[in-house]
């Protein structure tokens, strides 16, 4: 997987406590991830304030690429808020897809409803071929 960290100098140590963070969280959902993006953005300039905005994209294959952005007073803050933020929005994607992969399909539902109360749950009984 490929991380490309923006907004941060090459030498601040910062940049590894954002790798950590990122691949801990994919490795931990076990999201086999192809590309990660974090950036940092100063929004009000020297104004002051609420003025740090960190963003994180990940791309999975055959999926939508997920993100989350945050503001922060610092780096620290606003990355912490958008991978907190990414971390609900994965888990509440991988929810909505295993919950539509369990869903009882149509055919099913209309053959259970066909059956007298009980029957259903009774297997088929199978009769024996005179010879």
């Amino acid at each position: 997987m490929s991380l490309v960290i923006q907004g941060v100098a090459a030498t601040d140590p910062f940049r590894e406590v954002v790798a950590r963070k990122v691949h801990g969280l994919l490795g931990r959902l076990r999201i086999r991830a192809t590309a990660s993006d974090v950036t940092f953005s100063d929004v009000n300039g020297p104004k002051g304030g609420l003025d740090v905005r960190c963003g994180v994209r990940v791309e999975v294959p055959r999926r939508p690429a997920r993100h989350a952005s945050a503001l922060g007073t610092d780096l620290r803050v606003a990355f912490d808020g958008a991978i907190d933020a990414l971390e609900h929005e994965l888990l509440r994607d991988r929810d909505r897809r295993r919950d539509l992969a369990r869903r009882p399909k149509k055919y099913f539902i209309a053959d259970q409803a066909a059956h007298i109360e009980g029957e259903a749950a009774l297997p088929p009984v199978r009769r024996r071929r005179r010879a």
